[in-house]
């Protein structure tokens, strides 16, 4: 089987990766990949937002499956204009990716079917703010969460005890010609679980936890996630079914019946909150850094799990089989990152992590006069199994500590908590 990946990430490695251990192996290509990618598929130079360059390269390759891994070309439409081409594509529409191209809209979408989410109110002007805040946050109740409505990369909330910070988060994305999203705090614990839809039917895989604030014990600013485990060993038994009945089914099905199947991977970001389970956030495409744990475990085949969803295909019953392995992985970030990621240092020691037991996912990296560098702000996804969580979190910081790069920073404390809990 041929397949094509849109991308240049981690997500993208990860995924190419787990492909590569099907057996028979795919054959692979990326479009436009990163060096990590290049040594598993055969990579195009065609970028990420070059939608018709995409179309060309699949006219010319003609493979049996295009996954899309980021959400910006599912937003513009890649996965519409690749259909209207003939090809089969694993990722939703532009009209089902606007569950995550607008938190207001994903919200419409919950109340709609019933899905339980946090209390939230919509602003389009700053002079709406305080009324909205005060409507989320009664009685001075903080946190404060402030999201931007539309694409953010990870990086558009801010959540913060500070009612002048989330004034001014909330103002400099109106000034940019934005919508904002108020939200009420969710307590409790958060899970990422990924379900792969074709337009009706709903497959869970594995659930995940990961890690968005930049530094050890959650402080620093927001990221795009700075690690993640998997499984959870605290996690409620009957999670996933109780996700599956609450959430993602009634999801799909609301879609549905207005006409825009979603074929693809629905992101449920999830609060197990005090007073139940909550909706934090949907993306429409797999999440990163979880997707380097949840595909390390995975033992069942990957690429015709894909091609049943982009078909129509998946059977109602399906059951995947996953390694009773733990799996974690540490982002290794760039100097600055993320507030200002600096791009263009070397990088060393991948050779030395991956003979100690680990493995390396490339995130931001690029090529330059033959050196591999850094090119972006999470740089590389260090990625460990272990038979539980401790053992796989000693192999992996053990591992990661071999990589140079100068400026670079990592969390040490990913899945520490989860790994204690389990050995009292």
């Amino acid at each position: 089987m041929k397949i094509l990946v849109i991308g240049s990430g981690g997500r993208e490695h990860a995924i190419i990766r787990r492909l590569a251990a099907d057996r028979p192996a795919p054959e692979l290509h990326a479009a436009p990949g990163n060096p990590g990618i290049a040594q598993l598929a055969t990579c195009h130079d065609v970028s990420v937002g070059d939608l018709d360059g995409q179309v060309r390269l699949a006219e010319q390759l003609r493979p049996a499956l295009v996954v899309i891994g980021p959400e910006a070309p599912l937003v513009a439409g890649a996965a519409d204009r690749l259909r209207e081409a003939g090809m089969t594509v694993f990722g939703p529409s532009a009209a089902a990716a606007v569950l995550e191209g607008s938190k207001s809209w994903a919200k419409e979408i919950m109340a709609a079917a019933g899905v339980p989410t946090a209390a939230s109110v919509t602003v389009t002007a700053a002079e709406e703010l305080a009324a909205g805040l005060d409507r989320v946050n009664p009685l001075g109740d903080v946190p404060y969460v402030v999201k931007a409505d539309g694409l953010a990369a990870g990086k558009g909330v801010v959540v913060t005890e500070d009612r002048d910070a989330a004034v001014v988060h909330a103002e400099a994305v109106l000034t940019a010609g934005g919508q904002v999203v108020l939200e009420e705090y969710l307590d409790g614990p958060e899970v990422s679980l990924f379900c792969v839809s074709d337009g009706t039917r709903v497959v869970p895989l594995a659930p995940a936890q990961d890690f968005k604030r930049a530094l050890d014990d959650d402080e620093g600013p927001n990221t795009g996630g700075m690690g993640a485990y998997s499984p959870l060993p605290w996690a409620p038994e009957g999670l996933v079914d109780e996700v599956l009945e609450q959430v993602a089914r009634p999801t799909i099905a609301e879609l549905a019946d207005r006409g825009i199947p979603f074929v693809g991977v629905l992101y449920c970001g999830l609060a197990l909150t005090s007073r139940g389970l909550r909706v934090v956030e949907f993306n429409a495409r797999f999440g990163d850094p979880e997707t380097q744990v949840v595909l390390e475990r995975l033992t069942s085949p990957f690429a015709p799990l894909l091609l049943a969803a982009a078909r129509g295909e998946l059977a109602e019953d399906e059951q995947l089989s996953w390694s009773e392995d733990a799996a974690v992985t540490v982002v290794v970030a760039s100097a600055g990152y993320p507030a200002a990621a600096r791009t263009g240092d070397p990088i060393t020691g991948i050779r030395e992590c991956e003979s100690h037991g680990a493995h390396v996912i490339h995130a931001g990296t690029a090529e330059a006069d033959g050196e591999l560098v850094s090119a972006g702000g999470r740089v590389l996804s260090i990625v460990a199994r272990g038979a539980d969580l401790e053992q796989a979190r000693t192999r992996v910081l053990e591992a990661t500590a071999l990589i140079t790069l100068e400026g670079s920073h990592h969390r040490t404390d990913i899945a520490r908590r989860a790994a204690e809990e389990a050995t009292r």
